[in-house]
């Protein structure tokens, strides 16, 4: 444990001592910003700016918040965790160090986890400044509030251990990046696509798959105020699979 923590001290100083950690996470507060207050409705894939609304309600705020995490935010976070030490040779300094393999993984995952959650605890000013102090709009359910924060968390370490797989499996931070975004995003999208085919009556048992896998889909019931304990299951299924590929591509190394 000791040696996780060390690992994972060193990478998220690393984080914050570069400006990719201000950048990610000033960014993705701003377009939050944009899409939860600015966006106006258009047919059914938004719902309504903030305004449109009419009600003391954050679930416009979790509906955009996810797939900007998937986009911009954990691939960007998990890029360079293993990706980038695998180009530039500071990965087999680390390895040969008195650590273990997975001490490794889990350290720069935790690492990870600490910045993302970060943010999520940064994106607390827009209900805090609109229905606490300065503003006080009307009272607010904090039951969804909580439960959606709890969701996206989970699917954040979901995320990341995706993210961390794929940057295990490269030399390259840029091809992880996008490799990410798009595994992510895809895992996300399939959640609506799902959802407009099922009031077709189209796909059937491909629906219910597809379904099965959605990171949109699982996350609904936390947006609703309901903690799904079958989806936190899931999203703690992958992130260990995810890591456990990880762990099993940084041992691959001292096999070739």
């Amino acid at each position: 444990m000791r040696n996780i923590l060390i690992i994972a001290k060193r990478d998220l100083r690393a984080q914050f001592n570069s400006p990719v950690a201000y950048v990610v996470i000033g960014g993705t507060i701003l377009l939050l910003g944009i899409l939860f207050f600015l966006i106006p409705h258009v047919g059914g894939f938004f719902m309504g700016s903030f305004w449109e609304i009419d009600r003391a309600s954050m679930d416009q705020m979790f509906t955009y918040l996810p797939p900007l995490m998937s986009l911009f935010v954990i691939p960007a976070v998990t890029m360079r965790s293993l990706a980038a030490e695998k180009g530039s040779g500071t990965l087999e300094l680390l390895i040969t160090m008195p650590v273990r393999d997975s001490e490794v993984i889990l350290g720069k995952y935790v690492a990870a986890c600490a910045t993302v959650l970060i943010l999520l605890a940064a994106t607390l000013l827009y209900p805090i400044a609109l229905f606490v102090w300065p503003w006080h709009l009307g009272p607010l359910d904090w039951g969804p509030v909580w439960s959606g924060y709890l969701g996206c968390a989970f699917f954040s370490f979901a995320a990341i251990g995706i993210g961390m797989m794929i940057s295990s499996l490269t030399e390259s931070d840029v091809i992880a990046f996008f490799t990410t975004a798009g595994t992510l995003s895809f895992l996300y999208a399939i959640g609506y696509i799902v959802s407009i085919v099922s009031t077709s009556g189209g796909w059937g048992p491909l629906a219910d798959g597809f379904a099965f896998i959605s990171f949109q889909t699982r996350l609904q019931a936390f947006m609703r105020g309901i903690i799904d304990t079958r989806a936190v299951v899931y999203f703690l299924s992958v992130t260990a699979v995810c890591l456990l590929v990880a762990f099993r591509s940084l041992e691959s190394r001292k096999w070739s």
